[in-house]
């Protein structure tokens, strides 16, 4: 199960950077959204570790500025997934601790604004014909994981 589908990462990507994207390429693009999340997640439940407290909210993630910028322009996008998808998706990563209720309320919003920056990075290595290719996506998850 993907914490994403398929069209709605063809669309986020075309949209958010003018890419296209084959449905390939979805797969790898679904496993890097789901591994940087689940990353995003594994901090903030150390945060909530550190702070006392088997719950983790949303403050617990480690998101940046640039990251809170690119929550705006995602939602400027007015594009929203399947939060409930993302929720049961989430329920499938190894044991977490709970998520409080804005977290989980935020999912959506956090799994789309990773596909919008990964397509960003993906803009910048992608030539002129606008199709993402491999290579391109390999690149842009090098940067996303040093940077995220």
């Amino acid at each position: 199960m993907a914490v994403v589908g398929a069209h709605k990462i063809e669309a986020l990507f075309k949209k958010a950077a003018g890419l296209q994207i084959s449905k390939e390429k979805v797969k790898e693009v679904s496993d890097i959204v789901d591994q940087k999340f689940h990353d995003l997640l594994l901090i903030g439940e150390a945060n909530a570790k550190y702070n006392g407290r088997d719950v983790i909210w949303y403050s617990d993630l480690p998101l940046t500025k640039a990251f809170r910028e690119s929550m705006q322009k995602f939602r400027e996008l007015e594009e929203e997934l399947a939060l409930q998808d993302v929720i049961e998706h989430l329920k499938t990563l190894p044991p977490l601790y709970t998520l409080e209720i804005e977290l989980e309320n935020k999912a959506g919003e956090i799994a789309g604004t990773l596909i919008y920056i990964l397509a960003h990075i993906a803009k910048e290595f992608t030539k002129n014909d606008k199709v993402v290719s491999m290579d391109d996506l390999k690149s842009a998850e090098r940067i996303l994981n040093l940077t995220v």
